[in-house]
């Protein structure tokens, strides 16, 4: 069980950082829905990526501790995301220097 636990924890320590990798794939162009799509995608991939860094794939035989790390993972994106990331600007600064600077060009 403790296993479990440690996993559903790293999970929301993952979470909690991955608004800002998220915000180097969006673009401020883009609108609410599709940024809402890439995150929860992006989420889940991170959740993954911690259920096996974590108990290997050895988890995946067990559906509600795998469930419980990419739920604690989506969940913690999403509230640190509205808590912390957005209203200090700091994603949507990512954003903007990672997105491209005109038309067809990379900035």
């Amino acid at each position: 069980m403790s296993s479990t636990l440690e996993s559903i924890a790293t999970g929301s320590a993952v979470g909690s950082l991955l608004p800002l990798l998220t915000a180097i794939v969006q673009r401020p162009a883009w609108s609410a829905a599709t940024k809402k799509v890439v995150a929860t995608l992006v989420a889940l991939v991170g959740g993954v990526i911690t259920v096996v860094s974590v108990d290997g794939l050895d988890l995946f035989e067990h559906g509600l501790p795998t469930l419980g790390t990419l739920a604690a993972v989506l969940a913690a994106s999403q509230t640190t995301y509205d808590l912390l990331w957005k209203p200090s600007k700091i994603a949507p600064a990512i954003e903007s220097v990672t997105s491209p600077t005109g038309q067809g060009e990379a900035g």
